[in-house]
């Protein structure tokens, strides 16, 4: 069995991997060749992943960004950076259960949302709009363009230049692509991701976890938002087991306790069914390429969970994501985007200095450019952008 990479200053016992884990010492390594980074500390490769994702701008922005409600007043609704450390939380048990390599799971679960614009899907399908004639905005192909040519902190070359196993990861933890956007596509053009197969056992386990964190998390800033019927709530086939448990256990505890009981128990209840169909579906696999040449998923819910958490899902998009007050925000939200791309593309000097400066002469990287320009703005940093541009603020544009 392979044993995780000894640093030689370790001061626990290493822990074993599993045959169909990644190891990092078997990564395909980066696009740009490096030399000896041990004098950095002596971290694995998907260890320097992480710190690399941790450290970058695009990571920090995300304190600021949407992920159920937009430009939220309250300190305790969750944005994409919390989101993020959640998913990641989640991600990191799983994969100690199922031997996978940990740093790579968190890394992957830390960085899947960084190519969102400001307002979430909100901006996403403005920009989506506003690219029309130039191959359209993909968040997740942003993503990628964005760890790979974007954030550049290096003098060497563009982008973190993460291991090809991270990137690969980040391109299809949904799983295989077949007709990516441009922005995809031209990166697996330079770098292959093999986007017709699946991604590692790593990957599938971030994006359920993804899954698991807004399922239940969502539910917490619904009910705090005055989005969500309790009643209703509780009466989903998903919910209404672990909630007869949480009564049964704690009849006289607070309401607002009992309620993040309830969240406790969904995860570890869905965490649970994971790592038991993982397990089922892992079997007789001996390597990462077994993984990936399995044909179907590998990390998932049972399909009698799958089967209730399609149906919660149902239910929250018709009480949370689509209720009439987030519909309206999320208009007042595109508009905001669309007339800040209207009025980039015609005064490109309404940029900051150094995008002014690489600022392409011709369509469609000129569209291009200034899409990516407004998807790393932070919503704050939007609507202060439009004001200033437009000489008012944005109406509207908070709905809690």
């Amino acid at each position: 069995m392979l044993m995780r990479r000894s640093t030689g200053f370790a001061v626990t016992a290493d822990l074993p991997l599993a045959p169909f884990a990644s190891d990092p010492k078997r990564s395909r390594g980066r696009e740009f060749p490096v030399g000896n980074l041990l004098s950095r500390g002596p971290r694995s490769a998907y260890q320097r992943d992480r710190d690399r994702i941790i450290h970058s701008i695009a990571f920090r922005r995300l304190r600021y960004k949407t992920q159920v409600f937009i430009a939220p007043d309250g300190d305790h609704y969750r944005v994409r950076l919390t989101h993020s450390l959640e998913v990641a939380q989640i991600a990191r048990v799983i994969a100690r259960v199922l031997g996978l390599d940990e740093d790579l799971t968190e890394a992957l679960a830390l960085a899947h949302d960084i190519g969102h614009a400001p307002f979430g899907h909100a901006g996403e399908e403005a920009l989506n709009s506003a690219l029309t004639r130039a191959g359209g905005f993909c968040h997740n192909a942003q993503c990628l363009r964005t760890l790979m040519r974007l954030e550049s902190p290096y003098c060497e070359h563009d982008g973190l230049n993460l291991t090809w196993e991270t990137l690969e990861g980040l391109a299809k933890h949904n799983g295989p692509v077949a007709e990516p956007n441009w922005a995809l596509a031209d990166l697996d053009m330079r770098y292959p991701f093999e986007l017709s197969t699946w991604p590692s056992l790593e990957a599938q386990v971030a994006a359920i976890s993804d899954d698991i964190a807004y399922d239940n998390h969502d539910i917490d800033d619904g009910l705090r938002a005055g989005f969500l019927d309790l009643d209703e709530l509780l009466a989903q086939p998903i919910v209404s087991d672990q909630w007869r448990e949480v009564e049964r256990r704690y009849p006289r505890a607070p309401m607002d306790r009992k309620l993040r009981e309830l969240t406790r128990s969904q995860i570890g209840m869905m965490v649970n069914d994971v790592l038991a169909e993982t397990g089922r579906r892992t079997e007789g696999k001996h390597s990462p390429a077994d993984i990936r040449e399995a044909g179907q998923i590998s990390a998932c819910f049972s399909p009698g969970l799958a089967e209730m958490e399609r149906s919660f899902k149902g239910f929250m998009y018709e009480k949370l994501y689509n209720h009439p007050d987030q519909l309206t925000t999320a208009e007042r939200a595109k508009t905001v985007i669309a007339e800040l791309f209207v009025a980039i593309s015609q005064e490109p000097v309404l940029m900051d200095d150094e995008w002014i400066a690489t600022m392409p002469k011709e369509e469609p990287d000129r569209s291009r450019h200034i899409s990516d320009y407004i998807a790393g703005m932070t919503d704050r940093y939007a609507i202060s952008c439009h004001a200033r541009i437009y000489g008012r603020t944005p109406e509207g544009l908070r709905n809690v």
